[in-house]
């Protein structure tokens, strides 16, 4: 199945609408470099971020939120219980959620946890090709050693696209895999979306942050394959229209803010590039 930008982009902004109208609850286990910026995004956007990250709250809260989020950034035991915890909670209640991998590859305990976190059925796992690579290699479907530059990625998403299908099928998930071009796929369909601005990698955090916004789509969409189509589009129109308004990354970051509370469904549909 092909999709044009013209059909994606429409249906990026019925779920633009659709998050606005129902404002879902996000529960974010989420690094402390991310926290303020995934937060600020989520409220931009209209939905409604939490932050419960202790392993004696983690799964009490799970069961009430409308998605999960889990990201693995800045990483300890402690963590890794809470993410377990909620992960846990989420399947049971059929909470969709989210991983990503931050920095996978790169360190034994991380990606210990990482392969922990993937037997609770994440929705979508979401990373940099770097990251998808390490964990499709974990995962046993590859002994490419691609490895992460710490947290920021080596490869472009392009290269990751083969093993992002055969990860999505192996997990039963969506995988996006981001970079200069995006890409998402559920195993059977890839969609490579071409948005965005040159100034992102150079903000802390906005990947982190990406991930927050694609759980409030999670909340609301008919699939996870959707919402990550969904969450993507938008994130990357949002990049490119804040980019042309900003003078540097400061600038960028109040201007992404903005136009994540401004940006309309027509000005995804103008302003979408799908490549695939």
């Amino acid at each position: 199945m092909k999709l044009s930008s013209q059909t994606l982009g429409a249906h990026a902004g019925r779920l633009l609408d659709a998050v606005r109208t129902a404002r879902p609850l996000v529960q974010n286990i989420t690094n402390y470099v991310s926290m303020d910026i995934a937060a600020n995004a989520l409220l931009a956007l209209g939905a409604s971020p939490a932050m419960i990250h202790a392993p004696e709250e983690s799964s009490e809260f799970t069961a009430r939120a409308d998605a999960l989020v889990v990201n693995v950034g800045t990483l300890s035991a402690q963590a890794a219980r809470s993410m377990e915890h909620a992960a846990t909670t989420a399947r049971l209640h059929g909470t969709p959620w989210l991983l990503d991998p931050v920095a996978a590859g790169v360190l034994t305990f991380r990606d210990d946890v990482i392969q922990r976190l993937l037997r609770h059925r994440p929705a979508i796992v979401r990373g940099n090709a770097s990251e998808i690579i390490a964990v499709a290699r974990a995962a046993g479907l590859t002994e490419n050693a691609a490895v992460p530059r710490g947290v920021d990625s080596a490869h472009g998403a392009d290269e990751a696209a083969a093993l992002a299908e055969k990860l999505a099928r192996h997990c039963f998930c969506t995988v996006v895999a981001t970079g200069a071009t995006d890409v998402v796929t559920d195993g059977t369909t890839l969609v490579r979306i071409s948005n965005g601005a040159a100034v992102m990698p150079r903000v802390t955090a906005l990947g982190c942050s990406m991930s927050s916004v694609m759980g409030a789509y999670l909340a609301v969409a008919p699939t996870p394959f959707d919402a990550a189509l969904a969450a993507t589009a938008l994130y990357g129109v949002a990049g490119e229209l804040a980019a042309a308004q900003a003078k540097g990354p400061g600038s960028f970051r109040v201007a992404f803010i903005d136009m994540l509370d401004a940006i309309q469904p027509a000005d995804i549909l103008k302003t979408l590039r799908v490549t695939s």
